[in-house]
């Protein structure tokens, strides 16, 4: 089982936005972080989840690490976003471990987040805990 990280779209307007920070960036994107993570090995080959307004709404895949400048280091990460069925998480500085277990089912192509019910109402009853 793949472990996965998360981490805040910071300054995103629109999940849009989101997906344009990565569409002329090639195959690969970096990501950069003062640390490795301690369970490095194990993200390799999961995801790294998006979370916007306070819901994981996308992931990446998480292809590598390597060395920085500055004893930092770089998260390699698929630049093709995968939406997914939006899932209430808190917000959190840095990224965090998320387990496979919890982690949110991909979007089936063509389906669109709140088909079922309207987007904003979706993400309304998820902030309230009732979803």
């Amino acid at each position: 089982m793949p472990l996965h990280l998360t981490k805040v779209a910071f300054k995103a307007t629109s999940l849009e936005e989101v997906h344009g920070w990565f569409a002329s960036r090639g195959d690969v994107s970096k990501l950069t972080t003062r640390y490795l993570p301690k369970r490095h090995a194990e993200l390799i080959g999961g995801s790294l989840f998006w979370i916007f307004k306070r819901q994981l709404v996308a992931r990446s895949e998480i292809l590598g690490f390597e060395e920085a400048e500055g004893g930092r280091t770089h998260i390699l990460i698929s630049s093709k976003l995968i939406d997914v069925m939006p899932k209430p998480h808190r917000a959190h500085q840095g990224w965090r471990y998320l387990d496979d277990d919890d982690a949110p089912l991909d979007l089936a192509p063509g389906e669109v987040a709140g088909d079922a019910m309207p987007g904003k109402l979706a993400a309304d009853l998820a902030r309230l805990g009732l979803v």
